[in-house]
C-alpha cells in the first residue's frame, strides 16, 4: 500500500491528501510534525533529503518526494478520474494554470508567511538549508495574494473550474492557496464574486474536508 507523509496543516501535503482522495486510492498515513521540526530530523532526511513533505512511498519502495512527482506518478497509475486533463490542449491548459497558482497564489502565501511570523525566524524557506527573513518579502507576498484574488475573480467570471471544463488539479492548487491564506488574514470579499461562488462549490467536495 501507499504510504504518504503529511501533516494536517500544511497546504502542500494538503494538496496529494486532496488529490489521492479525489483518485479514491487507499493509502497509509504517517505525521511529520512540522511544528517540533521532525522533517529536519535524520529519521525523515533518510526518507526525504529535501527536509519536506509531502512525500510519498510506492509499494517498491521508492519515495516521491514533491507533489510534481506525486502527481504525475498517481495520474499515470490511476488515470481515472482525470486531475491533469485527457486530450493535449486541456494537459497544457491545467498545467498552465497550476503553476499560475502555484507561483501567484500558493508562493506568495508562503513568502508573507515565512518572512514574518516569529516562529519561522531564520526558516524563511523550506528545505534543510536555513535563510533569514526578508521582511520586505512578505510586504510584497501580501501584495502578490491581493493581486491573485482579483485575477483569480475575473477568471471565473462564467465558469464553474479553472483551468478547463471539469474539476482538475487547478482547482485543488487554488482551493487550498485561498483556504490557507487565513494564516496572512486574508479572504476573498464581498467584490470577489465569481471566486466566491467557485469556492463554495469547490468546498462541497468531500476530498476538500481533510
Amino acid at each position: 500500500m501507499l504510504t504518504l507523509y503529511d501533516f494536517a496543516r500544511a497546504p502542500s501535503p494538503r494538496r496529494a491528501r486532496v488529490f489521492l482522495a479525489e483518485k479514491g486510492i487507499r493509502h497509509e498515513t504517517v505525521i511529520v510534525d512540522l511544528a517540533r521540526g521532525e522533517q529536519l530530523g535524520d529519521a525523515y532526511r533518510a526518507i526525504n533529503p529535501l527536509c519536506t513533505v509531502p512525500a510519498l512511498r510506492l509499494d517498491d519502495g521508492t519515495v516521491l518526494t514533491d507533489n510534481a512527482g506525486i502527481h504525475a506518478y498517481i495520474e499515470a497509475a490511476y488515470p481515472q478520474p482525470p486531475l491533469l486533463g485527457e486530450t493535449a490542449a486541456e494537459k497544457a491548459a491545467i498545467a498552465s494554470w497550476n503553476a499560475r497558482v502555484e507561483n501567484d497564489g500558493l508562493l506568495a502565501v508562503a513568502e508573507a508567511l515565512r518572512n514574518s511570523a516569529p516562529a519561522m525566524a531564520g526558516r524563511a524557506l523550506t528545505g534543510p538549508v536555513d535563510y533569514d527573513q526578508i521582511p520586505e518579502l512578505a510586504a510584497r507576498g501580501l501584495a502578490r495574494f491581493g493581486n491573485f484574488l482579483t485575477m483569480l475573480d475575473g477568471h471565473l467570471a462564467g465558469r464553474d473550474f479553472i483551468a478547463t471544463d471539469r474539476f482538475s488539479l487547478a482547482d485543488i492548487s487554488a482551493y487550498i492557496a485561498i483556504d490557507f491564506a487565513r494564516v496572512i488574514r486574508i479572504r476573498p470579499g464581498d467584490a470577489h464574486t465569481h471566486l466566491r461562488r467557485w469556492q463554495s462549490s469547490i468546498a462541497s467536495r468531500p476530498s476538500m474536508a481533510l
